[in-house]
């Protein structure tokens, strides 16, 4: 866990490498547990896929491993619906998750990582600018865009992308979540 690698000087020393590294705050993992994953306003419960015990994860938690892991750039916890979602449903996950970003954000403790907030909002253009402008208000160092590649096309997944990058600020830099194709990082780095 957390405690060993801390304990052996961070990611870095534990693996032996210098170079920068990010962590998940563990938002889409908990995503993939969709069969044992309660999402409450304190954060979510779920059970671990190894042997069944019931795990919680707040957005304080999840900066707490993060600060202890030591990478240089770490996530604040999201909630990241499967598409496709209701916008009712995404309107409640992307304020939940802006709520998270700042309690994430109060509870983060070092100044050598750079904590980002992570847009959400699904396939809807007014949300992910909802979400987007939300996050921006909160003065992260960074900005990801989540909630992709989560079983939409590939013209929705560019249409979410696109939603939300004209509304981050330019000077700051952007991680695109979950995308890793060759033709999904050409197509993703000429929109920003």
């Amino acid at each position: 866990g957390e405690k060993i690698v801390e304990k052996a000087g961070g990611l870095h020393k534990f693996m032996n490498y210098d170079g920068p590294m990010l962590t998940d705050s563990g938002g889409f993992q908990v995503f993939s547990l969709a069969d044992t994953r309660k999402i409450k306003e304190e954060g979510v419960s779920f059970k671990s896929h190894l042997n069944g015990e019931a795990l919680f994860l707040s957005p304080e938690k999840a900066i707490e491993i993060q600060n202890a892991l030591g990478a240089d750039i770490i996530m604040s916890l999201d909630e990241c619906p499967a598409y496709p979602s209701t916008h009712a449903y995404m309107k409640d996950s992307v304020d939940r998750t802006t709520r998270w970003a700042q309690r994430g954000k109060e509870a983060h403790k070092r100044d050598d990582q750079m904590l980002f907030g992570i847009v959400q909002g699904g396939e809807y253009e007014d949300l992910r600018e909802r979400s987007a402008k939300a996050l921006v208000d909160l003065d992260f160092p960074g900005y990801s865009i989540g909630g992709t590649s989560v079983g939409e096309s590939k013209e929705t997944m560019y249409k979410m992308i696109d939603y939300a990058i004209k509304f981050l600020p330019f000077e700051k830099p952007r991680y695109l979540m979950g995308v890793g194709t060759p033709e999904d990082l050409v197509e993703c780095v000429l929109r920003g």
